[in-house]
C-alpha cells in the first residue's frame, strides 16, 4: 500500500500515471497487433473486426462499473486507514467480476450475429466480424478478473504489477497473432478467428499471472474465502459509484455504433478507414487517460483523509499535464495523420478516410483530455453521476443532428467529423461546469458542518 495523502502531488501523479500509461499502451497493442495482421486479409476483414471490436465498449462499460466502484471505495478506505473495509470491497468485486463475465459470454454469443449484421456494410464484413467476436468473447469475459485485481491495487496506490502483467500479455499476443492469423510456422492460417483466439489466450495468461501475484506478494488486500459470500449492501456501494461511469462507456458504444451505421453506405473501405482511425485515436488518448486514472486514486485517498485542498490541487495539476500532452499529439495529427493509417494498410481509399478522420477529430483532443480528468475527479469525490450527465449531453447533441446530416443530398463524412468536434467541446465545458458545482456544494457542506 502507498500513502498518497503526503508528499508531492506532481510526483505522485507522475509515478502513478507512467506505469498506468505503459500498461494501457500494452493493452491497446492487443488490438493494434491483431489489426496489423488482419489488415493483410482485406477491407472486409478490417471492417468486420472494427465493427465487432466496438463490442469492447460494452465490456468496458461493465468493467468500469466494477473497476471504478471498487477502486474508489478502496482508495477511500485506505485514506481512512480502514484495511478491513478495503479487503471486503476487493473480495466482493471478484464476485461481481464472475457475474459480469457470465453475462458477457451469454449475451455475446446470443446477440453477436444480430449486432454485427446491423452495422456491417456487406455479408463478407458481417461474417468476419462474427467470427472474430466468437473467438474473442472468452478473452473479453476474462477482462473482469483483470480489472477487479487491477482496481484493488490501484486503490491502494500500486500500479506497477498490473503494467508488468499487461506487458507480458501483449508479448504473448504478438507472438501468437502471426502464428494463428497468418499460419506462420504451422501452415494453418485461422484468419480473423486466430486474431480473437490470440487475444483470448494472452488475456488468460494475464489473469493467471496477476492471480499468482496476489497469492504470493500482495499484503494489504487479498483473496479471502470467508468474504466470498455475496453481500447486497457492499454490491450496492460498488454499483452506486460504478454504474454512472459504466453508462458513460455504454454511451461511447452507442456513439461509435451510430458512426458505423451512418457510414455503412460508403462501403467497406470507409468503415475500414474509420475503424483504423478510431483505434489510433483511442491509442492517442492513452496519455490523458492515464493521468485521469492516476487522478482518481490520488485525489480519492485525500478525499477519504479529509484533505480537500490536496484533492483540488490534484485536479489542477492533472488537467494541465493532460492538456499539454494532448496538444502535442494534436499537432502531430494535423501534420501527418496519414502516417498512422499507413502503418496498417496502403489501400488509398482506406488511408484517405482514416487520415481525414484523424486530422479533423484531433481538434477535440485537448477537450477530451479535460473530460477524462474531470471524470477521474468525480470518481475521487465519490459522485460519478455528473460525469454521466456530461456524457449523456453529447449523446443528445451529436446523435440526432448526425443522423439528420446523413440524410442531406450532399452528405460527406467530413460533416460528421466536424460536428463531432463541436459536441466534444460542448461536453468539456459541461464537465467543467458540473465539477465546479460539485466542489462548491462540497465546500459549503463542509463549512456548515464546521460551524455547527
Amino acid at each position: 500500500m502507498r500513502d498518497l495523502t503526503q508528499g508531492s502531488i506532481s510526483g505522485h501523479l507522475i509515478r502513478l500515471a507512467a506505469p498506468i500509461a505503459a500498461g494501457m499502451v500494452f493493452q491497446t497493442l492487443y488490438y493494434l497487433v491483431d489489426l496489423y495482421f488482419v489488415a493483410r486479409l482485406g477491407d472486409a476483414a478490417i471492417a468486420g473486426v472494427g465493427a465487432a471490436g466496438n463490442v469492447q465498449f460494452i465490456v468496458m462499460a461493465l468493467t468500469q462499473v466494477l473497476g471504478v466502484g471498487a477502486m474508489v471505495l478502496i482508495a477511500h478506505a485506505v485514506g481512512r486507514k480502514d484495511r478491513e473495509d478495503a479487503n471486503l470491497i476487493f473480495n466482493q468485486s471478484l464476485l461481481l467480476a464472475t457475474l459480469f463475465a457470465a453475462i458477457t459470454l451469454v449475451g455475446g454469443y446470443l446477440l453477436s450475429g444480430w449486432y454485427v449484421g446491423t452495422l456491417a456494410a456487406d455479408a463478407a464484413t458481417a461474417d468476419a466480424g462474427v467470427t472474430y467476436l466468437h473467438w474473442f468473447l472468452p478473452g473479453l469475459a476474462l477482462q473482469f478478473a483483470l480489472v477487479a485485481m487491477g482496481s484493488g491495487l490501484r486503490g491502494t496506490g500500486i500500479v506497477k504489477p498490473t503494467m508488468v502483467v499487461q506487458m507480458v500479455s501483449v508479448v504473448i499476443n504478438a507472438i501468437l497473432a502471426p502464428i494463428l492469423i497468418a499460419g506462420w510456422l504451422t501452415g494453418r492460417p485461422m484468419g480473423v478467428a486466430g486474431a480473437g483466439l490470440a487475444s483470448t489466450i494472452a488475456i488468460l495468461a494475464g489473469v493467471l499471472m496477476l492471480g499468482v501475484y496476489f497469492r504470493r506478494l500482495e499484503k494489504y488486500v487479498g483473496f479471502d474465502r470467508t468474504l466470498f459470500r455475496a453481500r447486497r449492501a457492499v454490491w450496492v456501494r460498488i454499483l452506486k459509484l460504478g454504474v454512472p461511469p459504466g453508462a458513460e462507456f455504454a454511451l461511447l458504444f452507442i456513439l461509435m455504433g451510430v458512426n458505423y451505421w451512418i457510414i455503412r453506405d460508403f462501403g467497406a473501405p470507409a468503415q475500414a478507414g474509420y475503424g483504423i482511425g478510431s483505434r489510433v485515436m483511442q491509442s492517442i488518448f492513452l496519455p490523458a487517460m492515464a493521468i485521469a486514472f492516476a487522478t482518481a486514486p490520488l485525489a480519492g485517498q485525500n478525499v477519504g483523509a479529509g484533505l480537500s485542498d490536496r484533492a483540488w490541487e490534484t485536479f489542477r495539476k492533472a488537467a494541465l499535464m493532460g492538456s499539454v500532452l494532448m496538444l502535442a499529439v494534436t499537432l502531430v495529427c494535423q501534420w501527418r495523420p496519414e502516417w498512422f493509417i499507413e502503418q496498417f494498410t496502403t489501400e488509398p481509399a482506406v488511408v484517405a478516410v482514416g487520415a481525414q478522420f484523424l486530422r479533423i477529430i484531433s481538434l477535440n483532443f485537448v477537450a477530451s483530455g479535460l473530460i477524462f480528468t474531470c471524470s477521474g475527479m468525480f470518481q475521487a469525490l465519490g459522485n460519478t453521476v455528473p460525469s454521466l450527465i456530461s456524457g449523456a449531453s453529447r449523446l443528445v447533441t451529436f446523435v440526432i443532428p448526425a443522423v439528420w446530416i446523413s440524410t442531406w443530398p450532399d452528405f460527406t463524412l467530413r460533416q460528421v467529423w466536424i460536428w463531432s468536434v463541436v459536441t466534444v467541446a460542448l461536453q468539456a465545458l459541461t464537465s467543467l461546469w458540473l465539477l465546479r458545482r460539485v466542489l462548491r456544494k462540497r465546500t459549503m457542506g463542509a463549512e456548515q458542518v464546521a460551524v455547527s
